[in-house]
């Protein structure tokens, strides 16, 4: 079995010196067959005119007995056979010299169908000749083929000698060619490389190799390549990039639920230290008291984490119909109770034609719909001053939270919805460990919608949308 070379180079040159072949092959053979036709038919002609000759001599065609001599003017080497007592004879190139036919030959002539076509026999130490049988077979004459097939095995030689000579010179200039137009998918390539010789197993990586812009024009296959190869370069790159940004937020996420955790756990064992060393009832019961306040931050910490974890994994959530008016009308009034020195108001969707207020219902897990409501209005209550006015809008496709309030620092903006992200440095803060707006976000992208957040001083916003 013949292997093809691997190198897109060799199988390209492969090819064109093979189509070179191909096509010289095919030229050369129907060269010679027009060259081989047309000697033959000049042959014919000759043979012909020879038959002519032949009938046309002294004596007329009844005449029984003719020599070699009487058949005219022939052509050097031409055959005539007469019926002179059965003898027949060879005019040669030399006048005068005449060769006695034997009979094997005369039979094989008078064997030639006498249709005053011409045919091509082979005589017995002869050769092949071109011959005519006329009048009757009476008469045949013929002549060698010897100098149409010397002829035609000079035009074979010259045809495989330039054939050879074509079929190197393909080889050579297409080698040359191919490769030079094969240059820039080396560059591309040498690109793809430089990518590859990369440790890209961890760390922020930053992948600056890209494929000249002369070579991705679209235009061309080669420029197809180069595209395309930019294309993956920056897909890896985001890639990349944002695997980075997740190992730093996993490593972040830890040291903060362990910051968050150990504040409590400290606290807990502060005062189980307490309760033992002191032996004292009212000591005992204050330390439990506070052991059993921080165990529920804890707990909800905890809840909180594996919240968040389980709506990371995909775990689905229930899907039932929802009265999201009602939800919110409820949520309003128990910031009311909780905040009363805020001012709380509540917008419900209106119809276009009386302008009445409709229920707006979705698909969903209500509870967790309920905490995505809480989360925002504490947000709304604990990071804003007492008098701040706290609108809820309900819209056709979910709700919006706004408020009056001092807003964002510009800082937190672009991290608002990350996890444990607070307005300050502080471990302390009171209010929160930042994991509110982080489960909103989740809560609400696990019910297939989109949480947006715009803020300035004077007016915050973040809207909730759900899929119709």
């Amino acid at each position: 079995m013949i292997r093809l070379p691997r190198s897109l180079t060799s199988r390209l040159v492969l090819t064109t010196v093979a189509l070179v072949a191909a096509v010289s092959a095919l030229i050369a053979i129907a060269t010679t067959i027009a060259m081989h036709d047309h000697l033959t038919d000049q042959l014919d002609r000759k043979v012909q005119a020879s038959t002519g000759r032949a009938l046309g001599g002294p004596g007329g065609h009844d005449d029984a007995r003719r020599g070699p001599r009487d058949v005219g003017n022939q052509e050097p080497g031409t055959l005539v056979l007469l019926p002179a007592e059965d003898v027949g004879f060879v005019l040669t190139d030399r006048p005068g010299e005449e060769l006695l036919l034997t009979d094997e030959m005369i039979s094989t002539l008078l064997d030639v169908p006498s249709d005053g076509d011409v045919h091509e026999v082979e005589l017995p130490k002869l050769g092949a000749y071109r011959v005519a049988v006329a009048d009757n077979g009476s008469i045949v004459t013929g002549l060698p083929t010897d100098e149409v097939d010397d002829a035609v095995q000079s035009l074979i030689r010259w045809e495989l000698a330039l054939g050879a000579l074509a079929v190197v010179l393909a080889a050579v200039a297409g080698t040359a060619l191919v490769r030079r137009q094969l240059r820039p998918l080396t560059e591309v390539a040498r690109t793809a490389h430089a990518v590859a010789e990369r440790p890209l197993d961890s760390g922020e990586i930053g992948v600056t190799e890209r494929v000249p812009d002369h070579l991705t024009d679209p235009d061309t296959e080669v420029g197809q390549v180069g595209q395309a190869l930019n294309t993956l370069l920056a897909h890896v790159e985001s890639s990349l990039d944002a695997r980075h940004r997740s190992e730093l937020q996993v490593r972040q996420f830890v040291a903060d639920a362990s910051h968050e955790l150990r504040t409590p756990l400290t606290t807990i064992v502060g005062y189980a230290e307490l309760a033992r060393r002191r032996q004292d009832p009212e000591a005992t019961a204050t330390a439990l008291a506070k052991v059993e306040e921080e165990a529920a931050r804890m707990t909800t910490l905890v809840e909180d984490l594996l919240l968040l974890a389980r709506l990371d994994s995909g775990r689905p959530l229930a899907q039932e119909p929802v009265d999201l008016t009602r939800l919110l009308l409820e949520a309003v009034e128990d910031a009311r109770v909780l905040a009363p020195d805020h001012r709380w108001h509540l917008e419900l969707a209106t119809s276009d034609e009386d302008g009445g207020a409709v229920p707006v219902e979705v698909i969903g897990d209500a509870a967790r719909l309920h905490q995505v409501v809480t989360n925002l209005l504490t947000n709304a209550r604990k990071y804003t001053p007492p008098g701040t006015t706290v609108t809820v809008a309900v819209h056709g496709d979910g709700f919006e939270v706004r408020d009056d309030g001092p807003g964002f620092p510009p800082d937190l903006l672009p991290v608002a919805f990350e996890r444990f992200s607070r307005g300050d440095a502080s471990r302390h803060r009171e209010g929160g460990v930042g994991l509110g707006l982080a489960l909103v976000q989740a809560i609400v992208a696990a019910h297939g919608g989109t949480v947006t957040l715009t803020s300035e001083p004077g007016d915050t916003r973040v809207r909730v949308a759900f899929p119709s």
